[in-house]
């Protein structure tokens, strides 16, 4: 949901934790290694993919430090004559003996695993990179992926109210969504239906054949769990070996989900006001510096911002506060934004939901969101309903990061949602998942883990959105064993 904005990657690639490991082992025959870390030799050519679908072979050119290349793929699987569209692919070849090819996806959706693929290797584990390829695709409708680029721009989809004080907001809301959704549809009617999840699977699989490999292993940070756990579903066979780190659950309806995830940012505020209980400026009291910086935002006008190109209202306030918890990293310019906004400047707060907007393409967030769950399609008002719930439960995050939903409301595709899946014939598949992570709570993990037919629960005890290559030597000593050698961890290890 709203964690799988492309955060994902790209604060993985920023956040550096000091770690230690522990274990609490259980006997588990889904430890044993499935099979052994051997070379694979690519095929002379292409392989078959997805639904008999046999790709051309990519031709790559160097782009900076990585290769590039594209790939044309069948717009419907199902029919695989028909019109195609244009995947782009990045490589980081393995530096040393080959073992396969590592595909990564920093989440979203709307990320660019292109772009991943070219900055991973650099803090990836150096086992990992001499007998790897990184391989970064961009999903469909994504970055070199025949891009979806509808016209109403985010900072106007945030520049209203997320709660709903009287019809002013409400009807702010609904215009500018129904802009955003009609621009969409006009544009890109033929591709909407076609951008889900389990298409962007079918994508992957597709460049797997396109490289001559018979299988591939996967790296997905947040939506990418979610890519992961459809492949795995999809082609258990052609995995040779999977981390999914930051879980988005399969099988709640779109509502349930931004509302759990809603209470996961409650969580993460909790944890950050702890830590300035002394030692921030908005200390002692930081709980009360985010809720007067929130009223503030909602008065006439907003909170000016001199240093930036609009004022900071509920919309920019809220997504600024959102985005500074998704990483410990963040934490010092939650502080500095907020001491600033109560002097009356919120140009750091709209710096903070900048920072949040630029990182990823909306367009395919909402148009892979409203595909992949269910919605109540045709009633905004349930919309409003569920994010009144959600703001009883969650009350500085609930009620905005569920009306961020409204989108789906209205949406041309009727939903098509993704279900739970147990991914029965895949080798071990580890889901590494963090108790303090607010955008894709801990409590999904641990279920993703015991739905997967063959999951291994890796715990991180600390903070922020995803932990694999972040620093955390207990975390990148599993994966490393796991994807060089083929060394399963023990299900339910922990790592702090």
């Amino acid at each position: 949901m709203r964690s799988p904005r492309w955060l994902a990657a790209l604060l993985a690639l920023l956040t550096l934790v000091a770690t230690a490991c522990a274990s609490e082992a259980d006997d588990d025959p889904v430890a044993e290694p499935p099979i052994d870390a051997t070379p694979e030799e690519p095929a002379d050519g292409p392989v078959e993919g997805p639904n008999g679908f046999v790709p051309d072979e990519i031709e790559w050119e160097e782009c900076g430090a990585t290769e590039c290349g594209v790939l044309d793929v069948p717009l419907d699987y199902e029919q695989p004559e028909g019109k195609l569209l244009t995947l782009f692919i990045t490589r980081a070849p393995a530096e040393g003996e080959r073992l396969g090819a590592l595909f990564v996806n920093p989440g979203g959706p709307g990320a660019s695993a292109a772009e991943m693929a070219a900055v991973l290797p650099m803090i990836l584990p150096g086992e990992i990179t001499d007998h790897f390829d990184i391989i970064g695709v961009d999903p469909r409708g994504v970055g070199g992926s025949s891009p979806i680029d509808c016209g109403v721009e985010a900072t106007e989809l945030y520049g209203v109210d997320p709660t709903m004080e009287d019809d002013a907001d409400r009807e702010a809301v609904l215009a500018i969504s129904e802009e955003y959704i009609d621009d969409c549809t006009i544009r890109y009617g033929d591709l909407l239906p076609h951008v889900g999840t389990a298409d962007v699977a079918r994508d992957m699989d597709a460049v797997r054949a396109a490289l001559g490999d018979e299988q591939l292993s996967f790296l997905g940070f947040s939506y990418g769990s979610m890519i992961g756990q459809v492949y795995a579903d999809l082609f258990p066979e052609n995995i040779r070996s999977m981390i999914l780190d930051g879980i988005v659950e399969l099988g709640p309806t779109g509502l349930e989900a931004a509302a759990t995830q809603a209470e996961g940012f409650e969580t993460a505020l909790a944890r950050w006001v702890e830590h300035c209980a002394s030692d921030c400026e908005v200390s002692p009291d930081a709980l009360g510096a985010v809720e007067q910086v929130l009223a503030a935002s909602e008065q006439p006008g907003g909170i000016p911002a001199p240093g930036a190109d609009r004022a900071a209202g509920p919309g920019e306030a809220n997504l600024g506060i959102t985005y500074a918890l998704y990483s410990q990293q963040l934490w010092g310019s939650l502080d500095d934004a907020l001491a600033q906004a109560l002097e009356g400047d919120g140009t750091r707060l709209v710096g903070l939901a900048d920072g949040y907007i630029g990182i990823g393409d909306f367009e395919v967030y909402f148009a892979v969101n409203c595909l992949d769950f269910a919605w109540p399609t045709g009633d905004p008002q349930a919309f409003f309903d569920a994010a009144k719930a959600a703001g009883e439960e969650s009350p500085h995050f609930g009620e905005a990061i569920v009306v961020d939903y409204i989108r789906c409301a209205d949406w041309p595709v009727e939903p098509d949602p993704v279900e739970a899946v147990t991914a029965e014939g895949a080798p071990p598949i580890l889901v590494v998942s963090t108790t303090g992570d607010p955008a894709t709570p801990y409590e999904a993990g641990v279920r993703v883990a015991d739905t997967l037919e063959t999951g291994v629960l890796v715990t991180n005890e600390g903070d922020g959105h995803t932990v694999v290559a972040d620093g955390n030597d207990c975390i990148d000593d599993i994966v490393t064993k796991y994807l060089v050698d083929q060394e399963v961890p023990e299900d339910d290890t922990v790592c702090d």
